[in-house]
Order: C-alpha cells, then structure tokens, then sequence
C-alpha cells in the first residue's frame, strides 16, 4: 500500500465492522481458498492518492485460479483476458482507437493514476459474491467518500450495479460520474457499448489541465 493512503486506512482498520471483517478473512483463508492471495488484496492502493484521476469500480475479484490480482478487471499477463475486459477493450477500440495494452493486465493503466477498485475485495474460489456482506461494502464505501472529499476533479467510472450504487457518495460538481451496465458478455449488449466512457473521460481530464489516460 501507498503511503499516502495509511491515514484512512488505519483509521478504516480500527473501527468495529473492519475488525469483523478481518476475524471472517482470517478463518476464511485458513479454512477454504480465497482470492487473490492476502498479499495482493489491497493492490488497488498500490497507487499514490494524490496521483489518481480516474476512478473504475468493479464488483468481486475473478474466483477462477490464478486470474485475482487485486485490481478492479485485471488479470496478470499469463491469464487470458476474461469476456468482461474483452469488451472493455473492444469499447475502447470503438471510441478512441487500437487499446495499447497486449495482455489482461490493467497495471499500465495503475500507473497513470486510475484506481481499479472492487466494491468487494475478496472471494472464495469457484462462488462468485461470496464474501458480499461480509464488510467490504462498507470499506469501499468510505473509500469512495474519502476519494470523493479529498481530490478534486475524478472521474468515477461506475459499471454496473454494485458499482452504480455508489453514485450518491459522489458530489458531481466536483467530479465526472460515468455510469453504465457492467461490460459482463450477459450485460454489455444492454448499454455498455457505447458508452465512450473512456473519451469522456480523457476529455475531462484535459479540461481540467491533467495529463489523459493512455488506454
């Protein structure tokens, strides 16, 4: 984790539901299989708080093995892209040109100051939602509240229902909300494509006097 984030996670750590939360994590991993692996869980904060620009919620990590590497839709480079990031990519392709990266890791775009962030952190493998309602929705709602007083001009790039849920924390006088259905093959047909978030975003950026984000 970045050293810019431990005053609000400290702070998240210590209080009652974080410390539940942890007690369920701990018996979970000992007892079952769970991703990603303890170390990778808080990769998303990997990236400097005062870096970020752009915002993307996803729902749970991949509960196949091998694929959770802690970041919101991305996979490490020896996995194949899952259908979720394949429309991804054909979206960026249709709305700002050939996407750059070659494999399923997103980490290009971690380094350019986007946050990819689930709403639920951890999974047991082969259970898809497994550990929803476990706490993780309150962490990651105090952590889109956080984000939300503390940087000014963010874009949060909600996709789907868990994430479009967090719309309200969001003040969007100061900030881009993009909202669509998840690029889920199930979904993506229903409003996903299309949805240029990803020009929109670069536009707004640049607006407000910051670098764009090289998708």
């Amino acid at each position: 984790m970045h050293e810019s984030w431990k005053p609000f996670l400290n702070s998240e750590f210590e209080k009652p539901y974080f410390e539940e939360l942890a007690r369920f994590l701990h018996e979970a991993y000992e007892a079952r299989t769970i991703y990603p692996r303890k170390s990778l869980v808080f990769s998303a904060f990997a990236t400097d708080l005062n870096e970020i620009k752009v915002v993307i919620l996803g729902q749970d990590p991949y509960h196949t093995p091998g694929a959770a590497e802690g970041l919101a839709f991305s996979v490490p480079p020896s996995q194949p892209v899952p259908p979720s990031l394949v429309n991804i990519y054909k979206e960026i392709d249709a709305d700002i040109g050939k996407h750059v990266n070659p494999n399923g890791s997103l980490r290009a775009w971690q380094k350019q100051g986007v946050l990819l962030l689930n709403t639920v952190l951890t999974v047991e493998a082969h259970k898809a939602g497994s550990h929803r309602g476990k706490g993780w929705e309150t962490f990651t709602t105090a952590t889109i509240g956080y984000l939300n007083r503390e940087r000014p001009h963010l874009v949060f790039i909600l996709w789907g229902r868990d994430a479009r849920n967090k719309k309200s924390l969001i003040d969007s006088s100061r900030h881009l909300i993009l909202e669509s259905p998840h690029p889920s093959p199930l979904s993506a047909h229903s409003g996903f494509f299309g949805n240029h978030h990803f020009s929109r975003a670069n536009e707004f950026l640049e607006k407000h006097g910051l670098a764009p984000i090289n998708w």
